[in-house]
C-alpha cells in the first residue's frame, strides 16, 4: 500500500499524524506501566545518579512516565522505572540503636 502524502490537506495529515503517534503513545505508556507494577508503593529501592552514585529511598508515588522515591536525607526523585532496582535484603545491616532496639541501616 503507497500513499502519496503530498495531495494531502493539511488536516489530513495532521489527522495522519495522530493516527501514528497515539498508538506510539500508548504503547510506551503501557510498558512503562508494566515496569511500575514491579514495585509497590513503601518499597525500598535504589538507582544510580547522575554522578553514578548508588542512591536508596522509599518509593512514595507513581507519576505517568516515572516513580517518585524519596531518600532518607528527604530528596525527592523522579526516576524512571527501568532504572530502579529493589533493595535487597542482604543490602540492610540492623544496627543498634542507643536503647538496644534493632534498627534498619542501609
Amino acid at each position: 500500500m503507497s500513499l502519496n502524502i503530498d495531495q494531502f490537506t493539511e488536516s489530513e495529515l495532521v489527522d495522519l499524524n495522530h493516527r501514528i503517534v497515539e498508538p506510539q503513545r500508548f504503547l510506551r505508556q503501557m510498558r512503562a506501566h508494566a515496569s511500575m507494577l514491579k514495585f509497590s508503593i513503601g518499597a525500598q529501592v535504589c538507582f544510580e545518579t547522575d554522578d553514578l552514585r548508588t542512591t536508596t529511598g522509599t518509593l512514595i508515588r507513581y507519576n505517568k512516565k516515572t516513580v517518585s522515591p524519596v531518600t532518607n536525607d528527604g530528596h525527592r526523585w523522579n526516576v524512571s522505572p527501568s532504572l530502579l532496582r529493589l533493595v535487597e535484603p542482604r543490602d540492610i545491616t540492623p544496627v543498634a540503636d542507643v536503647q538496644g532496639r534493632n534498627i534498619l541501616q542501609k
